[in-house]
């Protein structure tokens, strides 16, 4: 098993995307994140959409098997409709973007609160490349909401926050 996090670079020229960014064998991770609570924290048995990018640096194909987590009672791959499915191809050479209105990731059953901004551990499975747990953020919320802040432009991560 591979051990992935979150950091940031030291030179003021570095570009971090938002998420949590790994590399297992020749599989590169980007943009790993939960994705925004709608109106609050995800609530415990809740189902979360995780998102990410993957590209297969390798010679072959490989393929996303699945993922797991210990504040979800399972994680499944989706289609768009959020049926589930199986795993996903990952052919070389091209970028496959697990997002929003596209095949994904979702945390089912969430056993925990979750708000904006918490980390969670979640594992992938390769086929090929193997395991990796890494520390996936949910993204802070980024609507503004002037009622409940009573301030205008202050970002409040949830109603009476």
């Amino acid at each position: 098993m591979v051990w992935g996090a979150t950091g940031c670079g030291t030179n003021g020229n570095d570009y971090n995307p938002p998420g949590a960014n790994a590399r297992v064998g020749p599989v590169l991770i980007r943009y790993a994140h939960i994705a925004e609570p709608p109106d609050g924290p995800w609530q415990s048995g809740d189902d979360a959409p995780l998102y990410l990018w993957l590209f297969n640096q390798g010679e072959r194909p490989d393929r996303l098997l699945g993922a797991e987590t210990e504040i979800a009672r399972s994680v499944d791959v989706v289609d768009a409709d959020g049926t589930a499915r199986g795993p996903v191809e990952l052919p070389t050479g091209k970028l496959v973007e697990l997002e929003k209105g596209r095949t994904h990731l979702v945390l089912n059953d969430l056993r925990q609160r979750v708000r904006g901004g918490d980390f969670v551990w979640v594992t992938l499975r390769f086929e090929r490349a193997g395991e990796i747990a890494l520390q996936v953020q949910s993204q802070i919320p980024t609507y503004v909401d002037d009622d409940v802040t009573g301030v205008p432009g202050l970002t409040s991560p949830s109603p009476g926050g």
